[in-house]
Order: C-alpha cells, then sequence, then structure tokens
C-alpha cells in the first residue's frame, strides 16, 4: 500500500488522508458522491433560505403591516437581514468542534431537523402574528433556523475533506461551493416569484428539502473520522469566542443607525466600544486556547503561512465581494428598474433574472477551478480569480446609472467568474493543512469568516454608501422639489431625510416622499406636479446621482480588498499539506500523475 502512494505521488506526504481502498470497501463505491450530494442539498437549502428573504423583505415589511422608515423599525430591518448571519457567525466553530468530537454526521443531521421544525414555526407565525411583534417572532424563530444551518454548515467542508482525498477534494468543495452560491441567486428567483404570488410561502419552501435532507442523511451517511474518546468540551474558550463575536457584530448593527448629529453610527459608544470590547476578548480567547489541554480550534495552526494567508485572503475577498450582492439589489431593485418603468411588486423577481451572469459564471468555473487546482496546485487560481475580480469592480465603477445591458451582463459575468476561480482553491488550501480530528473547527471556522466578511461588507460598505449620501442627497432633494413647485423652506426641511431611511426606502422599493411632504404642501400643488411627487419614478431620479457617485466609492474600496487577497493568495509558493502518516506538514506542490 505504501509503494502504492509513493508511486501515485511524487511525495510520500501526499498519501490519502483516508485510505480510499479501506473507505471504499466499508462504505462503498461511491460513498464520496453521496456525501457529496447531500451535503450540497444542505448548502444548497442554507444558502436559498439567506437570500430568499433578502429579496422579499418589501413583501415581508407590507405583510405585517410594519412601516421599516419608523426609527424603531429600521432596528427590525436590520436584524431580519443580519440575524441569521450573527448567529452562525457565532456558533459553528463551537458546533464544528463538536463534530470532531462526538461525530459530524450526528450534528450534521440535527441541523436538518432544527432547520425544518424552525421553518414550520416561521411560516405559522406568520399568519398568527402581525405589525411589529410579527418581525419580532420572524427575527427570533429565524435565530433558531441558524442554529440548524449552522449545525450544517460547521460540518460539511469536514465531512467532505474526510470523504474525499488530495486529488479530487478540490472539485468537491468547488461543487459544494457552486450549490451555495447556486443557492443565494436560486433565492433570489425563488423570493421574487413567491413574493408576488403570496409571501408566506418564502417560509414553507424550504420544508420539503430539510426534511428530505435529513431522512436521507439518516439513512446514507456515517461517520468516516475517528470520534476519540476522552476529549472534553473546552467551556471556557466556546464562551469566550460566542461573546467575542456577538459582542462585535451586535455593536456593528448599530453602525447602520444616526446617532445624534452624525447620519451612521460610528461615534455610538456602543458601536466603537463594543468593538474594543469585542477585540480584548478575543484576545482573552487566544491566551486560553494556547494552554488548553483540548482547545477549542488550535490557534496554533495560524503560524502556518498557507493556512493563514488562505484564511485572510478569503476575509478579504468575501468582504469585497459579499456586500456586491446587496448594492446590485439596490441599484437594480430601487433604481434602475423603476427608472425603466417596472413596476416595484415586479422589480425583486427582475431584478433576480439580471444577476443570473453572476451566477452562470461562477457555476461553470467552480468545479472547473476545483478540478484544475487538485492538478496543478491552488496558488494561481486564487490569484487570478481575485484579479478578474478586481477588473470586475473596476468595470463596474464605470458603469452609468442607467446603463445599457450588455456591458453590465459581461462584467457581471466576469466576477461571477473570478469568483468560481478563487473559491474551491481557496476553501481547499484550507483544509488541506489541518489534522482530520481538527477539520470540523476549522470548516465552522472558515464558515465564521465568511459570514463575517460578508457582515463587515454590508456594514462598511452601507456606511461608504450612507456618507456618500449625506453629502449629496440634500441638494438632489431640494432641487428636485423646487422643480415640482414645493416652496423653498419645505424643500428644505424634506430634504433633510436621514440618509439611512432613504437608502432602505430605496432598497424596499417605495417613495418616502409621500409619508414626508406635508399634506398642505401636496395639496397646494398642481394635479400633475402631485402626480410626479408620488410616481414610483420621481424618487428613484433624485436618489440615483447620490447613489451612483457613493457606490463608486465601494467600488473602488473593494478593487483594492480584491487585489491585496490576490496578493496573499499568490505570495507562498509551497503548499503546506497535512500529511497523517507522520503527524506533520509537509512541502509539496501537486503534480498531474501519469496513470
Amino acid at each position: 500500500m505504501q509503494e502504492a502512494a509513493k508511486k501515485e505521488t511524487p511525495s510520500a506526504a501526499l498519501q490519502y488522508d483516508i485510505k480510499e481502498e479501506e473507505r471504499e470497501k466499508k462504505f462503498g463505491l461511491n460513498y464520496k458522491w453521496i456525501v457529496l450530494s447531500n451535503t450540497t442539498i444542505g448548502a444548497l437549502m442554507a444558502s436559498i433560505d439567506g437570500s430568499i428573504v433578502l429579496i422579499s423583505l418589501p413583501a415581508i415589511f407590507n405583510g405585517l403591516g410594519v412601516n421599516p422608515l419608523v426609527p424603531a423599525n429600521i432596528t427590525l430591518l436590520i436584524w431580519m437581514l443580519l440575524g441569521y448571519m450573527i448567529v452562525t457567525s457565532v456558533l459553528v466553530v463551537t458546533l464544528g468542534r463538536l463534530g470532531d468530537m462526538f461525530g459530524r454526521v450526528k450534528v450534521y443531521n440535527i441541523g436538518f431537523i432544527i432547520f425544518a421544525v424552525a421553518s414550520v414555526l416561521i411560516w405559522i407565525s406568520t399568519y398568527a402574528i402581525h405589525g411589529t411583534a410579527g418581525a419580532l417572532s420572524i427575527i427570533i424563530l429565524r435565530l433558531l433556523q441558524a442554529f440548524g444551518g449552522s449545525c450544517i454548515f460547521a460540518n460539511m467542508f469536514a465531512m467532505l475533506t474526510d470523504a474525499f482525498s488530495h486529488k479530487d477534494r478540490g472539485m468537491a468543495l468547488g461543487i459544494n461551493g457552486v450549490a451555495f452560491a447556486g443557492g443565494s441567486v436560486a433565492g433570489l428567483v425563488i423570493g421574487g416569484v413567491l413574493a408576488s404570488i403570496d409571501w408566506h410561502l418564502i417560509f414553507l419552501i424550504s420544508v420539503p428539502v430539510a426534511v428530505a435532507g435529513a431522512v436521507w442523511a439518516y439513512l446514507a451517511l456515517h461517520e468516516i473520522a475517528e470520534v476519540k474518546k476522552g476529549r472534553s468540551v473546552d467551556v471556557l474558550g466556546n464562551v469566550l469566542l460566542a461573546l467575542a463575536l456577538t459582542t462585535i457584530l451586535v455593536s456593528l448593527t448599530y453602525a447602520f443607525l444616526p446617532y445624534g448629529s452624525a447620519s451612521t453610527g460610528w461615534t455610538n459608544p456602543i458601536t466603537y466600544g463594543g468593538i474594543i470590547a469585542g477585540i480584548i476578548i478575543i484576545a482573552a480567547f487566544v491566551f486560553v486556547e494556547l494552554r488548553s489541554k483540548d482547545p477549542m480550534l488550535d490557534v496554533r495552526l495560524f503560524k502556518n503561512k498557507t493556512f493563514a494567508s488562505a484564511n485572510l485572503s478569503g476575509f478579504l475577498g468575501g468582504m469585497a465581494r459579499g456586500g456586491l450582492q446587496f448594492m446590485l439589489i439596490i441599484w437594480l431593485q430601487g433604481i434602475y428598474l423603476p427608472l425603466h418603468g417596472v413596476e416595484f411588486t415586479r422589480t425583486p423577481l427582475v431584478a433576480a433574472i439580471y444577476m443570473l451572469p453572476l451566477t452562470i459564471g461562477f457555476l461553470i468555473f467552480g468545479p472547473i477551478s476545483g478540478k484544475l487546482s487538485d492538478k496543478y496546485g491552488q496558488r494561481w487560481f486564487m490569484t487570478a480569480g481575485m484579479l478578474l475580480n478586481a477588473i470586475g469592480f473596476v468595470s463596474l465603477s464605470f458603469l452609468p446609472v442607467e446603463f445599457a445591458l450588455l456591458p453590465f451582463i459581461a462584467i457581471t459575468f466576469v466576477i461571477g467568474i473570478g469568483q468560481g476561480l478563487f473559491n474551491s482553491p481557496n476553501s481547499t488550501s484550507i483544509m488541506n493543512t489541518v489534522p482530520p480530528h481538527q477539520r470540523g473547527a476549522v470548516g465552522g471556522m472558515r464558515a465564521t469568516l465568511f459570514n463575517m466578511s460578508f457582515m463587515f461588507s454590508i456594514i462598511i460598505f452601507f456606511t461608504l454608501l450612507i456618507t456618500g449620501l449625506a453629502l449629496t442627497l440634500p441638494h438632489s432633494l431640494y432641487s428636485g422639489l423646487i422643480s415640482q413647485g414645493v416652496p423653498p423652506a419645505a424643500a428644505l426641511n424634506i430634504s433633510h431625510i436621514p440618509p439611512t431611511a432613504a437608502l432602505f426606502a430605496t432598497f424596499l422599493g417605495f417613495n418616502p416622499l409621500k409619508q414626508i411632504v406635508p399634506a398642505s404642501v401636496m395639496s397646494a400643488l398642481t394635479p400633475a406636479q402631485q402626480a410626479t411627487m408620488v410616481s414610483t419614478q420621481f424618487f428613484p431620479t433624485l436618489v440615483s446621482q447620490p447613489f451612483i457617485g457613493s457606490l463608486q466609492v465601494v467600488l473602488w474600496v473593494a478593487t483594492a480588498l480584491t487585489l491585496i487577497a490576490a496578493i496573499l493568495s499568490g505570495i507562498f509558493k509551497v503548499q503546506s499539506i497535512y500529511d497523517p502518516k507522520t503527524g506533520s506538514h509537509q512541502g509539496a506542490t501537486p503534480t498531474p500523475v501519469a496513470h
């Protein structure tokens, strides 16, 4: 067996993590494909559920009878957007570690069941509870749903790494990543369709998939990795990490909200105080983990340059592209489509269709990149992916607010290609460096970094947008109102609508001028002027130029992040691969194998 392994690869360090022949004899020839197909369903389900709410927020708030521009209700909107990610970010490392200790398949199966139960409860609550209480019930139950999703996310990367050897691991992780990205856009399309039929159904659509996945996982999946007895739960490490992440992420949600005379909440003591406290707790977590006999996460792994650079480049790349989907939805759903006469009831579905090229690029090149990187190494595929993303971001920054469709399709397709090239090699380069007994915790950490990068991206990009709108939107609104006969004093007062409220109004697809223009002012206008003021195109027209100017700043920041990620991806020539036989990391770059 050892001689065969030496012939198969140029280095003994590239032996299988688990002998493939033994696994096939025990579980069947096609077992790894069963693992891939089931975890792909899990990724698809969880990603659909995340984006289906994103695109359906206008229908949800309208159906519940909640005005999102009321200051207290903006908090509801933020938590409905980010609550799922906060819980997932906090729990996945812990649940991955529990999978390492007690069985990855067990924790993974539990996730499907919790997800299905939570989905049914959310669906029931949408009929039973309305108003702000209804929004709160959805938020709370989605936190439970996020717990189930965390069980799935925390263990699926480790299960795939267990089931596939280094020869085809990148391909498997690539297909799984494609399912996640495809599910994100599928969720937009499905959400757009269901929101126009019955918005309650968006919370029920995942239940059949979750039930089928749970039954299939129970019947077909087995524990491959050895579950070692005698390990203790690192209670202090778990508590410190959960407390640190919760403190940071909850504090960041206040950055959305105006504070005092500022248009954002970065000067709010809750925001910066929470971030500082979270960083201090993370430092305490590292101190504890370095001295723990059985740590939740072995932070010494970050001494490995490949592991550290791959995680950092993944985080920066995630920040660059994570909020892009959100920005494109605002651009399409709130400005571009209304200006082209698309009714707000149809904009979610049409916006999702416009974003299909990005997903198609990812769907095509994700598996290709994974397969090729298994043979030739991950370094240059990651670097090329980030460089293509940078080119795409720069190209988007030159598009006018009312762009021609063909250039938009071409640019977003290139961005999708870049993301496909980067994603699976990045995952593989991380998981290849990890000892088998730590794969669950590291898979969970990777999911945490992914979610945190998305949240950081949204918050930072929103801050840049809101800051830019605060500088330019009042003048645009004032000029537009004056052109429709609104008296200067009233126009000046109305033009100082909080930029956060203006941005969310744009995102949710309604005209806030109907609410903030006094009835006495509106009644003094001519019928034609009144019709213009309340039309679907007037407010998007006024917001468009301030928005596109701020968006250009966002895209240039995203470009800088991708270029840094490209440098980190290409800086190390040696790929470090964990060798279970020696228990050490050996430097080697996979090469094509002659058969």
